[in-house]
């Protein structure tokens, strides 16, 4: 076993987590806060889109992650599992994105113990019968036709598609019908056997939570859990690109806008600068395009940014719901809007982003949830475990200079992507808006 003591701190009176790494491979990260009466327990697998290397398997690991809580030698049925988390009290769920999957758990203090084997059970010991596998894919075809009920969600998804394609991080990640509807029995099982093994798991808690009590839980939980030889993630293919433009033609009420660029990946020393300047343009009311499109000319209800970082690659994105005879207007001012921030931020706006994001920072951690995800995604990641306060720090530093130099570096004209979902036919007039001009 090696034990790592970070220099980190998640406030001036908190102990710096522990990291924790066992023969298996499985690393441990305790994050104690003081007056905390809640324990969050999160583990998370090196499991996710980029692990499912064919279109076949494209939705694999979401269909796994539905599976985990239908039952174990110990908990037979899906009603014992669910039974024991409600009598705990407590907030239990499970996710999956591009590059990992989460199982957590959230409760009183005295109750962590037994939520702790209950997540532990779930992820070791599942039977992942025939009849539940055959049944939860039922589940997940309603999910995935869910979908097709949210037209924002279809435009961030066929973005997604023009700026990756055919590659993992360009598609769904709780894959297609008919990859779901492919996926048999004994492909979930291998899979399962494959990913979710000790050396490709980190176990991080959060919350009224001593490490050395952690330590002795986790290691008799899993003093039988052998390590494996997990499939490696699939890195992005830069090129080719897909087409600029993708409308999909629906009958909704409104039309649905995503434009964006590829951005940053996360371990970008840009990456400050990108989230600073998206504050300024797209995040809450006093943002540009906030104040532009909606208080001044009331072509949206809703207009907001995005930004992912993921390992090797992200995307930088503008979203916007508009009356479908608005959408044009609405990449005519938004792509304005890019060209314009590429070169006139000043400091009061770029002061009032800083303020903004360290207060969120702020605020987010003082909930263990949150705590545990902060430092568990990291050490999954095998990123620097920077604490609240360097990340404060880091987009402190961040200067007009760099806001300046990550806008012209990724705000291109012939990077932009645009995919657009509502009752519109022809999208020769939205392309012909792709273009910056102040």
């Amino acid at each position: 076993m090696v034990i790592e003591r970070t220099s980190v701190s998640v406030g001036e009176a908190t102990p710096a987590p522990e990291i924790v790494t066992l023969d298996s491979g499985l690393r441990i990260v305790a994050c104690p806060m003081p007056h905390a009466r809640s324990v969050a327990i999160s583990i998370y697998f090196n499991a996710g889109a980029r692990y499912e290397a064919t279109d076949a398997d494209a939705g694999l690991s979401h269909f796994l992650e539905h599976l985990c809580f239908k039952g174990t030698p110990k908990r037979p049925t899906p009603r014992d599992v669910a039974i024991e988390i409600d009598a705990l009290g407590g907030l239990f769920n499970a996710a999956t994105d591009r590059e990992l999957t989460v199982y957590y758990g959230k409760v009183a203090a005295e109750h962590s113990g037994q939520a702790f084997d209950l997540l532990a059970d779930a992820v070791q010991h599942s039977l992942l019968r025939d009849e539940e596998i055959e049944r939860e894919r039922r589940v997940v075809l309603e999910e995935l036709a869910s979908v097709e009920d949210a037209p924002d969600e279809q435009a961030s998804l066929a973005l997604d598609g023009l700026l990756w394609p055919d590659q993992p991080i360009g598609r769904d990640v709780a894959g297609t019908p008919a990859s779901v509807n492919g996926i048999d029995a004994d492909r979930i099982r291998d899979y399962y056997r494959e990913q979710y093994v000790p050396n490709a798991a980190v176990v991080a808690v959060a919350g009224a939570v001593d490490p050395s009590a952690l330590r002795s839980l986790v290691e008799s939980s899993a003093a039988d859990w052998a390590p494996g030889t997990p499939a490696p993630w699939l890195r992005a293919r830069h090129e080719p690109r897909g087409g600029r433009v993708r409308l999909v033609t629906k009958e909704t009420e409104q039309a649905y806008v995503s434009l964006g660029v590829r951005g940053l990946d996360a371990r970008d020393d840009d990456r400050y600068a990108l989230g600073l300047l998206s504050v300024v343009l797209g995040e809450g009311m006093s943002s540009r395009l906030f104040l532009r499109l909606r208080e001044e000319l009331g072509l949206c209800y809703d207009v907001h940014t995005s930004s992912s970082f993921l390992q090797d690659a992200g995307s930088f994105a503008v979203h916007a719901g508009v009356d479908p005879g608005n959408a044009v207007a609405t990449v005519e001012e938004v792509t304005r809007e890019l060209a314009r921030i590429r070169s006139s931020v000043d400091a009061e706006e770029l002061e009032r982003a800083k303020q903004q994001v360290r207060s969120r920072i702020q605020i987010q951690l003082e909930e263990s949830r949150a705590v545990s995800a902060w430092y568990g995604t990291r050490a999954a990641l095998d990123m620097p475990l920077l604490s609240p306060e360097d990340a404060i720090d880091a987009f402190d530093a961040v200067t007009l200079e760099d806001i300046e130099r990550v806008a012209r570096r990724l705000i291109v004209e012939d990077e932009l992507h645009l995919a657009v979902v509502g009752p519109i036919t022809d999208a020769r007039p939205l392309e012909a808006q792709l273009r910056l001009r102040e």
